[in-house]
């Protein structure tokens, strides 16, 4: 079982690459269901080994060999469609294939060597692919209607604000013009209208 789980995702390597390399090949949908696909397999590969007492040293090479293959293809077409430098799809063969030697070589284990920094790095290889076909996705509708929404109400309130300015303006125009008027037109008043007698 999780053998064909790892399968799925070997499977979908090649039209997941052409589709980064193509845009028009899949709709950004469909491109993005199979890319969900693929991630869930990676992701429920390994506890499914590890619950029906299946995993084993050959299955981990599958999925780790298979993540490579994945991830490489899916650069190399981002790359081909002139999405990313074409520099990161080689850095990532060259890494798994730094990680077998380590693992058999280096340290003479009978399996891949797990790590904190191997797993983080099995899981931010893919993010690159991730961020392409969200790009593609068009915006979401709700989100673009609240948008709107908020602009509506923004737009509203700054309306309702400028009749209470005007009135304010107006009140304290009409303030001054009463205070001149009662104020018997002091030589003092600085209001035209009063220096020059005019009611």
């Amino acid at each position: 079982m999780a053998n064909a789980l790892t399968a799925i995702r070997l499977t979908l390597a090649l039209p997941i690459a052409a589709a980064l390399a193509d845009s028009e090949l899949l709709a950004p949908v469909t491109l993005a269901a199979l890319l969900a696909l693929a991630l869930a397999s990676d992701y429920l590969d390994g506890p499914v080994a590890r619950r029906t007492g299946k995993a084993s040293a050959r299955g981990m090479l599958f999925d780790h060999t298979t993540d490579c293959l994945f991830v490489t293809g899916g650069l190399t077409g981002a790359a081909i469609g002139g999405s990313i430098t074409p520099l990161l799809p080689v850095l990532i063969p060259l890494a798994f294939g730094q990680y077998v030697v380590d693992s058999y070589v280096w340290f003479r284990q009978k399996q891949l060597r797990a790590s904190v920094l191997g797993r983080w790095n099995g899981i931010l290889y893919f993010v690159p692919i991730v961020l392409i076909t969200a790009a593609r996705l068009p915006f979401p509708a709700g989100f673009a209607s609240l948008l709107r929404l908020a602009d509506r109400s923004r737009d509203n309130a700054v309306q309702a604000a400028r009749p209470e300015q005007l009135t304010k303006t107006q009140s304290t125009r009409r303030a001054t013009e009463d205070w001149h008027e009662a104020s018997a037109c002091r030589p003092s008043c600085p209001n035209a209208r009063c220096l020059s007698g005019t009611p």
